[in-house]
């Protein structure tokens, strides 16, 4: 070995040992005068073992096996907390065990801030304890559900927190602001009655080998892990069931300056959500980019992916690949209706009448999406619905296969097309195959329907329309200028292949389609200029 091989070997070994080192020292927090009985408050001793080890430079904060019930804990840099296998961390019940000041989304069970070099691990328990009362809902305003259950003369019953409304605060299991190189391995998180992990404005933090578990009958409010305008995140290998949103990404100001959310994996994961496997919160006033969801399975999820812009933030440079949604339907007061994509613009204004238009941002926008190699079981419509004054761009599905059917046990199904595309621009829709499936419903139209867009390319898609003995076709193209059609199939029983719509229809091409069994391979509108329709290389239909 040269003296410089030496040199690096030595100093390699020097960096890897350091986090050990700094790690020996153990604080074991029944020799600061917990008891591990959970009828007692083991706050204050464990609180002393977090703040003895921070005054020594670091180490290690351990829970021993047995029962410990805390209020907040406030952790220190340099201090690794370990609950070691048979050990639980109970949240107490008493809402004055958390105080947050004067935010009160900030109560929490683990709480930091401006923290570096902090480590939770371990495989033991943190519970929070949750309950929930089931009530008729009298504050839900502007739900398209419940309006649909009051005219089905439904009631509109659900859960809440118990407490609600007059408690104010729930806690979260952790909470971290403005901290860098986190790292939270290992633990089973177990009903948190608030997001289950919330950090903002944090910069290097690894999540793996998790367990986050809220009710999906009751949870709501309960999401697994909240990145609000973090950076360098990775989620690896957990399992994720909660209530409401599995991985939720925000760029809010709850808790300070709104910031961009970006940079961030979720891979090898299992999700499942009454809400949403994967999270764009709706609360994003600068930006989420830079965002990759691969190789995962979301199981029982009420939507796979939702991308919401609500408040003006900017979506953009997201993949989702590698992934099987199985959508289930929640009950009517979880958002969603079974669908494994749902991209949407809005203004606040359009749910709420409380908030003038004129205050309000620009609409937001989404743009640089990639859906790739996807198997999707559907309950729903999967939406990509931009704005009137925001349309999505660059919205790119590949190598999918979409199974629809319904549930006939659901109180309401508002199911129509299959992949529902409206104000986009630049979209592709490659080999992509949809597949209407048993139990069915009545209400079922096209494969895909593509309304007010323009630079459209569909090509390699196997449909039919839903119903072979109805109109409907398996394409439906309203108001779209410029769209081509290549290498498309007809599966059978389709009775129109491509319906094409609207006065400002034109430039669309066909090109090398296998469309002989349809019986009409395109129709067009009365309203449709005649020569909107160019064919290329189809001899058949020449």
């Amino acid at each position: 070995m040269t003296k410089a091989a030496g040199q690096l070997s030595c100093l390699y070994l020097l960096v890897i040992c350091l986090p050990t080192i700094a790690s020996a020292a153990i604080f074991d927090v029944k020799k600061f005068g917990a008891t591990g009985h959970k009828n007692d408050d083991a706050q204050p001793a464990i609180q002393k073992a977090l703040d003895a080890c921070a005054a020594a430079g670091g180490g290690t904060v351990s829970l021993p096996r047995g029962e410990y019930s805390s209020g907040t804990l406030r952790l220190r840099s340099h201090v690794h907390f370990r609950v070691e296998s048979g050990a639980i961390l109970y949240a107490i019940t008493n809402e004055n065990a958390f105080p947050y000041g004067e935010v009160t989304s900030k109560a929490a069970l683990l709480a930091g801030e401006n923290l570096e070099d902090l480590r939770i691990e371990g495989a033991g328990i943190i519970d929070g304890q949750a309950e929930y009362d089931w009530r008729l809902d009298d504050f839900e305003k502007g739900f398209e559900h419940k309006t649909i259950m009051e005219k089905l003369g439904k009631p509109v019953l659900r859960s809440v927190p118990k407490g609600y409304p007059s408690r104010q605060s729930w806690p979260h299991l952790l909470w971290l602001a403005n901290c860098k190189d986190i790292e939270v391995t290992g633990i089973h998180f177990l009903h948190s009655p608030s997001w289950s992990i919330a950090l903002y404005a944090c910069e290097r933090a690894k999540f793996e080998n998790l367990y986050i578990y809220t009710s999906l009958k009751e949870a709501v409010w309960a999401d697994g892990i909240d990145l609000d305008g973090c950076k360098g995140v990775l989620v690896n290998n957990c399992t994720i069931e909660t209530g409401d949103d599995c991985v939720a990404f925000v760029s809010q100001d709850s808790w300070g300056p709104a910031k961009i959310c970006e940079q961030v994996v979720v891979t090898n994961c299992r999700l499942s959500s009454a809400s949403a496997a994967i999270k764009f919160s709706e609360g994003n006033r600068v930006a989420i980019r830079d965002i990759r969801v691969v190789d995962s399975l979301f199981n029982n999820v009420n939507r796979g992916l939702a991308l919401n812009n609500t408040l003006g933030g900017a979506i953009s440079n997201i993949v989702f690949s590698n992934l099987v949604i199985n959508c289930s339907r929640g009950d009517w007061f979880w958002a969603g209706d079974g669908q494994p994509f749902r991209l949407r613009i809005t203004r606040l204004s359009e749910f709420s009448a409380d908030k003038p238009a004129a205050s309000e941002p620009a609409p937001g926008t989404i743009k640089n999406i990639t859906i790739q190699n996807v198997i999707a079981h559907a309950k729903g419509s999967s939406l990509f619905h931009g704005h009137a004054e925001s349309w999505l761009d660059g919205i790119r599905l590949e190598n999918i296969k979409l199974y629809v059917s319904t549930d006939p046990t659901a109180p309401f199904d508002i199911a129509e097309n299959a992949l529902d595309f409206r104000h986009a621009k630049n979209v592709q829709v490659k080999n992509v195959e949809v597949r209407w499936e048993q139990p069915a419903l009545k209400a079922w139209k096209s494969a895909v329907s593509v309304d007010d867009a323009s630079e459209v390319e569909i090509s390699g898609l196997v449909a039919r329309g839903a119903w072979p003995e109805e109109r409907a076709p398996a394409v439906l193209l309203k108001q779209v200028n410029g769209a081509t059609l290549r290498d498309c199939r007809a599966a059978e029983g389709t009775q129109t292949f491509l319906e094409v719509k609207g006065a400002k229809s034109q430039d669309i091409m066909l090109e090398t389609n296998e469309l002989s069994r349809a019986a009409t391979p395109y129709h067009l509108g009365d309203e449709v200029a005649p020569n909107a329709v160019k064919i290329l290389r189809h001899p058949a239909l020449q």
